[in-house]
């Protein structure tokens, strides 16, 4: 079965008689890889260094979502809404989007992960999404993922991946804002947000803003682990 390398949060957590640092992420992400047929593996944060070689013992990667991207990496001040600065994840996952895409190793970047591939590409962000649409629906309350429709872009890969729009659960203040060089838009939300954006001619690398580890579709994973299947075949003499 093919390994999916899934990025992790780097955070203090409570267990048991414990509270101290720990590496995190939702049981939905390594749920979800398995009902695709692959393993799970976690990649917590590390030295940019150790990007090429984690990536390459990959056979997929997935760049989980998390917190606010530090907009120091696309050349703008703080809004009072981005979150707490998280440098060792922009460090590291820019690192490791970096190695999936020189190595041509298939990669989903999920919700920060499909902003974080916007902004290595020399995209921007939207700091706070309800400054631009006017209302709250790709978050609507904190700690509890919502709903909204997407529509795939047609000719795209997610559009032979997902035909047709979709109802996906959300939970996002921030957006594409710039698209990034070398980057298409692959769906966009009833309001215009940007909903996915992909590498033409790439195997598979992709992002979407909203959190497929939240639902039961598994065709997007399954989609990457058939990349990865595809990539791992090597031509016969």
């Amino acid at each position: 079965m093919a390994l999916v390398g899934i990025t992790t949060y780097l955070e203090r957590a409570r267990w048991g008689v414990w509270d101290t640092e720990a590496v995190l992420l939702p049981a939905g992400y390594p749920r979800l890889v398995r009902e695709a047929g692959g393993v799970a593996v976690l990649l917590p944060p590390d030295v940019a260094e150790a990007a090429g070689e984690a990536v390459g013992r990959m056979d997929a990667v997935i760049v989980a979502g998390g917190p606010d991207v530090g907009p120091e990496h696309y050349g703008q001040p703080r809004h009072p809404r981005t979150g707490p600065p998280a440098p060792e994840r922009d460090t590291w996952e820019t690192a490791v989007l970096r190695a999936a895409l020189d190595s041509g190793t298939p990669v989903l970047g999920i919700c920060r992960g499909m902003q974080l591939l916007n902004v290595l590409h020399g995209g921007t962000l939207l700091q706070h999404l309800p400054d631009r649409v006017g209302h709250d629906a790709h978050a609507p309350t904190p700690g509890v993922f919502g709903e909204h429709r997407v529509t795939p872009v047609p000719g795209t890969l997610l559009a032979r991946v997902l035909p047709g729009p979709q109802t996906v659960p959300t939970y996002h203040h921030q957006a594409v804002d710039r698209l990034g060089a070398g980057l298409e838009a692959a769906a966009h939300a009833d309001d215009g947000t940007v909903e996915a954006v992909e590498v033409p001619g790439a195997r598979f690398a992709l992002g979407v803003q909203w959190h497929p580890e939240n639902a039961t579709d598994p065709r997007l994973v399954e989609a990457l682990l058939a990349a990865a299947a595809d990539r791992s075949v090597r031509p016969t003499n």
